[in-house]
């Protein structure tokens, strides 16, 4: 397996892969207006680094790393990074996808030079917290926040 930039002409996958596990799983309701942003993956390119773990040649899961002045970052500070719309394909799952593209955040905002990576979770996704907990994230209660009303999520910090 390996972490890497996502190329252009893996976007329109990259988007439809996002969409496919946050309405399966059960995230986002197909309707909701967040899907056209899980869709542009395009966008998260330009305004974040986009990454892929591709394993065996195709792509099983994303993330969008988010370094200070991103627009994607919606609770790091000045000097720390964030990561959003982490997904792993079903088949994927439970072979370290989720934790390498992680590491690979945490590696980069280590090498930059940044305090902590950020990131924000619903509160149902109890195997993403147990994956975050594992590798040395804790809950900052004091971030939770809703984003639309009805919407309450958690956050994590990791110091790297």
């Amino acid at each position: 397996m390996i972490v890497r930039p996502a190329r252009p002409d893996e976007y329109a996958l990259v988007g439809e892969l996002t969409v496919e596990v946050y309405v399966a799983g059960g995230l986002v309701s197909p309707e909701s207006s967040y899907v056209a942003a899980l869709r542009d993956a395009a966008d998260r390119a330009a305004k974040s680094d986009l990454l892929v773990a591709e394993v065996a040649g195709e792509v099983a899961g994303a993330v969008a790393y988010c370094p200070p002045g991103s627009p994607y970052a919606e609770l790091a500070g000045p000097d720390e990074a964030e990561f959003r719309m982490l997904a792993v394909r079903e088949k994927a799952r439970g072979e370290g996808v989720g934790r390498a593209m992680v590491r690979a955040c945490t590696d980069r905002a280590r090498a930059a030079g940044l305090t902590a990576v950020r990131l924000s979770t619903q509160r149902n996704m109890d195997d993403a917290h147990r994956l975050y907990e594992r590798m040395g994230f804790v809950r900052t209660p004091d971030r939770d926040w809703e984003p639309v009303p009805g919407l309450k999520l958690i956050t994590y910090a990791l110091a790297v």
